[in-house]
């Protein structure tokens, strides 16, 4: 309304349109002109003056991924009458080739599904396990006097739990078939497409990293097949420069015409355990044969009349739902986005951080305590150690009664029947080990790094065990009905972001666009799933939207503010309006992708 009485009155008379602008995005509140300027001031006329964009609209589908051709992809698929999961499939397939520096079929993939037709929430944890036949002893032998594991090389190694993943989702949920799911990724893998900005630094970076490494260790012809797949006349693609991958676009062929069988127990299985054999590595043909994903049940917490869903462990989405319950004993809203806020998302996660550290892992392998790690009770204990004038000196896990003795790809996709798809996928960090199995044009990923080696640690090193995990896709309902799927890349910043994400819309009014804009922390130090102990108050990287009156405040309390390093996630969200079920769409202006709709 706002914006219609601007233009009648003339866009030339400066005190007026103003006035308007300000009007029209009062959603926002007021507190948005202490920490990022006058809503409205900048240099769009309308929405907060740090977005980047406005949100997408649809009505009969929505896509939101990292790389805009397989936005495209996702929505082409939804055109040809696919279901919002083959669509988030064949964008997952496309991601794999065209944004190999933090996925592929190598690694794993987790999901929550809305399913309309039962109106219910589904969650998929797809990802894979270590080798059955190497024990923990083991493990240390080929460590020798190394005290973690490292990135590169066969040790980092875990089942690739993807593909399988795709085929559980697909069997509930698909309507067309895994070839005409697969065909825009093989076609796109076979014929070339060109590499954007973002993807080709990271490529760059991710394969000089790997010649340095295997340079200093015994792996040298290992990564030859890395080399082959992955560079251009022996550098990483260009910006703008055409990409193909053959040996991908056969090996997705494959598995779309003959199914999961060809991957887990045919002849890739088969391709995938002799290069094993070859180069020294633990995963044999019975890991492959013997992988199954596994259906669990979203876990939630109600965070001021939104049920906000994440996945359980081996996941670290739990975190995020600690770090809210935490939070919901201060009124956010009225401090708005500055100073005060801030300390109190950081300090939530340094004590939700703490808990990650102690209980997060495979819950076939150790107890976890779930539902106390969530609960109001144990929320309300933690956020008494909060002091607002001060950084917590010390951290610790809780202690439960009954224990007291004792660089991925986010996508979303909505179609027009309701079914909405949140759904991350990642080789862990960066492209993965630098291991490409013979032939078949994909790099292992090199989740295994996060096991810990102590004995008594809950997330240690165990055959067959599944490794603790950063990679999360969240999910958030509003009296029972979806609402927004979205999810945040970047290790652990996931559940930071997260927080910071639903904070921007449910206590500062943000749209899903702008909340994803404004800027964000991320702290570094707390104790960790692989053992290593937190770092004191450890350090806050800011973005640059946070004004120097706050990183002053900060320090003030005790905290260590530090200049961004990039490392700020990669947000996809997709909200669905209760009433009239249009869907809007938003995306990272951190990375290279889009959000688009029809």
């Amino acid at each position: 309304m706002a914006k219609s009485g601007t233009a009648k009155s003339g866009l030339t008379k400066s005190g007026k349109v103003k006035a308007a602008l300000l009007a029209g995005a009062a959603a926002l509140g007021t507190m948005m002109s202490t920490a990022f300027g006058e809503v409205g001031g900048g240099d769009r006329i309308v929405g907060a003056p740090f977005a980047t964009r406005a949100p997408a609209v649809g009505v009969n589908g929505m896509a939101a991924t990292a790389h805009p051709l397989a936005t495209q992809v996702a929505l082409d698929v939804l055109k040809a009458g696919g279901s919002a999961v083959d669509a988030a499939i064949a964008a997952n397939a496309a991601l794999g080739l065209m944004e190999p520096v933090g996925n592929g079929i190598g690694g794993d993939l987790f999901a929550i599904v809305w399913d309309p037709e039962t109106a219910r929430l589904y969650g998929l944890n797809a990802s894979g396990r270590s080798p059955q036949g190497r024990s923990l002893d083991d493990l240390r032998a080929a460590l020798g006097e190394e005290t973690s594991i490292p990135s590169v090389g066969s040790l980092p190694v875990t089942v690739p739990g993807t593909v399988d993943g795709w085929f559980e989702l697909h069997e509930r949920f698909g309507r067309l078939s895994m070839s005409e799911v697969m065909a825009p990724a093989v076609t796109y893998a076979r014929e070339g497409h060109p590499v954007t900005q973002l993807i080709a630094y990271y490529w760059d970076r991710n394969m000089s990293i790997f010649e340095e490494r295997y340079e200093e260790g015994p792996w040298l012809e290992e990564f030859d097949n890395a080399r082959q797949t992955y560079l251009i006349d022996g550098a990483a693609p260009r910006e703008g420069q055409v990409f193909r991958n053959p040996d991908l676009a056969n090996t997705l062929e494959r598995i779309g015409a003959e199914g999961r069988d060809v991957f887990y127990r045919g002849d890739m299985a088969r391709t995938m355990a002799a290069y094993m054999e070859r180069i020294g590595g633990d995963l044999t043909y019975e890991d492959f044969a013997a992988h199954e994903s596994e259906w669990v049940e979203p876990v939630s917490v109600n965070y001021r009349g939104y049920d906000v869903f994440e996945l359980p462990p081996n996941t670290q989405g739990v975190a995020a739902l600690q770090m809210l319950q935490i939070l919901e004993g201060f009124d956010l809203a009225s401090m708005g986005p500055g100073a005060d806020a801030l300390h109190l998302m950081v300090e939530a996660k340094r004590l939700a951080f703490e808990d990650l550290a102690r209980y997060y892992a495979d819950p076939q392998f150790t107890d976890i305590p779930l539902d106390w790690l969530i609960s109001d009770e144990y929320a309300a204990e933690r956020r008494a150690l909060i002091r607002m004038d001060r950084a917590m000196e010390d951290v610790g896990p809780g202690v439960p009664p009954q224990l007291e003795q004792g660089d991925t790809t986010y996508l979303t996709v909505a179609d027009s029947n309701g079914m909405m798809v949140s759904l991350i996928q990642s080789n862990y960090r960066g492209m993965g080990s630098g291991l490409v199995p013979d032939g078949l044009g994909f790099m292992f990923q090199d989740r295994g790094e996060l096991f810990a080696l102590e004995d008594s640690h809950a997330n240690v090193y165990a055959p067959g065990k599944r490794p603790f995990h950063t990679i999360i896709p969240a999910f958030i309902m509003r009296d029972g009905a979806p609402l927004m799927s979205f999810g945040l890349m970047g290790g652990d910043m996931q559940p930071q972001g997260h927080v910071q994400v639903l904070v921007n819309i449910i206590d500062f009014g943000m749209n899903i666009q702008e909340a994803g804009d404004a800027a964000r922390f991320r702290h570094a130090g707390s104790s960790t799933a692989t053992g290593e102990p937190r770092e004191g108050v450890g350090i806050v990287e800011l973005e640059s939207g946070y004004g120097p009156d706050i990183r002053a405040e900060m320090e003030a309390r005790g905290h260590v503010p530090e200049d961004g390093s990039g490392g700020f996630g990669g947000y996809q969200a997709i909200w669905r309006d209760p009433e009239t079920g249009v869907y809007f769409g938003a995306t990272e202006m951190r990375k290279d992708g889009t959000a688009m709709g029809y």
